[in-house]
């Protein structure tokens, strides 16, 4: 599975998780989740490239324990482990 898959997949997880997806030029090495007045928002760089949209997307949501109740395809499932792990 490729990464765009990958994002794709973690952008619809996010959005059903209920948090608001923001696509912003931030650089190209931003991104990330942040809540503002109980609004959780997950900003994806647009200027990034897929690997630092994945990467930045992936640490946002791998920090959300409601994540476990949901399913997630085994590669990604990795992904999250591996930045679990990583911190």
């Amino acid at each position: 599975m490729d990464l765009q898959t990958r994002l794709d997949i973690l952008t619809s997880l996010a959005e059903e998780l209920g948090l608001a997806i923001r696509r912003e030029p931030l650089g190209g090495d931003g991104g990330g989740f942040c809540q503002i007045k109980g609004q959780r928002i997950l900003f994806i760089d647009t200027m990034g490239d897929v690997e630092t949209r994945y990467e930045r997307t992936l640490e946002a949501l791998a920090g959300l324990p409601e994540i476990e109740q949901r399913f997630v395809p085994p590669e990604i499932r990795e992904d999250i482990i591996r930045q679990r792990v990583s911190k």
